[in-house]
């Protein structure tokens, strides 16, 4: 199973204040943890940039400019994560450096999650396009 693990955006993480030196070292090393047990497929951290939104209805897109006035709206940073079960992702978390943060896990869907209706066409497709996707990025 794939879980994305969240992390959630704080007013120190939107102002800009940067971890501390002993925070790195301790997810430097959680991220080696993760890494070896072949659990962490992915990670990044955001950047304070200027954000925008895009809000999709009735056929229509507009462009929202921030910044916005909830942070706990906002992504700090991810994982994506390959372990057994939810409660594994939890037990990983729980391991996790942090403090004042929240964390949300979203389990990802699998093509066989999606039944009939994601027939041999589309699976070949997908398959094709991960091919590609992985081809760029060596």
């Amino acid at each position: 199973m794939r879980f994305m693990v969240i992390v959630k955006a704080n007013k120190d993480s939107e102002a800009g204040v940067m971890p501390t030196k002993e925070l790195l070292t301790d997810m430097g090393k959680f991220n080696e943890e993760l890494v070896k047990a072949g659990v962490m497929l992915a990670g990044e951290d955001s950047t304070r940039a200027r954000r925008r939104a895009c809000k999709f209805s009735g056929g229509k897109t507009s462009v929202i400019d921030g910044p916005f006035a909830e942070t706990k709206e906002l992504v700090a940073g991810y994982w994506m994560w390959q372990v057994k079960s939810k409660e594994e992702a939890i037990e990983w978390l729980k391991r996790a450096p942090f403090e004042d943060t929240e964390v949300e896990i979203r389990q990802v869907f699998e093509a066989e999650d999606f039944g009939d209706e994601f027939t041999p066409e589309l699976r070949e497709q997908e398959e094709r396009l991960r091919a590609e996707m992985e081809a760029k990025q060596k």
